[in-house]
């Protein structure tokens, strides 16, 4: 008689995610020195790191919660909430600060009408602060989508929104 087919097992949550977040783990020997690594690959896979998963990874990796938590945390790369359509990152490290980042801050926040680590209602844009993008020489700086702006000032910076809002609204319903 043939032995049946080999099927994967679905992980008991029921999120076949977590199969792929598990090969990462096994893949790093589910070594705590790869913490970092493996939350890129969790966000990767789930888009953000949301405090279950975050315990997950913890558990998976015999680290403390708090740990893994200071972690996702520290490093702005690592999201806790899942983004808008559009990221607004802004430094806020002391070169930057000192250049005019609380300016560009407060009327980016005004225009939007949310406080950075928050998305717009509508999730179009997602206001992050960051503690230092590493771009000191051309601060005040914030990374748009992904693209690193210089010489920033507060004007500009709302243009930058406003030109993501009128995308927004081209895009017929």
């Amino acid at each position: 008689m043939p032995l049946p087919e080999k099927k994967s097992a679905a992980h008991p949550s029921g999120d076949n995610r977590f199969k792929l977040l598990d090969r990462a783990i096994t893949k790093h020997q589910s070594s705590g020195y790869a913490l970092i690594e493996v939350l890129h690959a969790a966000q990767g896979i789930f888009g953000y790191l949301e405090t279950d998963l975050l315990i997950y990874i913890a558990h998976a990796l015999r680290l403390p919660l708090s740990r893994v938590y200071g972690v996702a945390t520290f490093y702005h790369f690592f999201r806790m909430k899942p983004n808008g359509k559009h990221t607004f990152v802004l430094c806020t490290g002391t070169a930057c600060y000192v250049k005019g980042a609380g300016a560009i801050q407060e009327k980016v926040e005004k225009h939007c009408g949310v406080k950075f680590g928050e998305t717009t209602p509508d999730k179009n844009v997602s206001l992050i602060a960051a503690r230092c993008v590493g771009s000191c020489g051309l601060a005040p700086v914030a990374v748009l989508d992904n693209a690193v702006v210089g010489k920033l000032n507060p004007d500009d910076a709302v243009q930058r929104v406003r030109q993501w809002e009128e995308k927004t609204e081209e895009v017929p319903a």
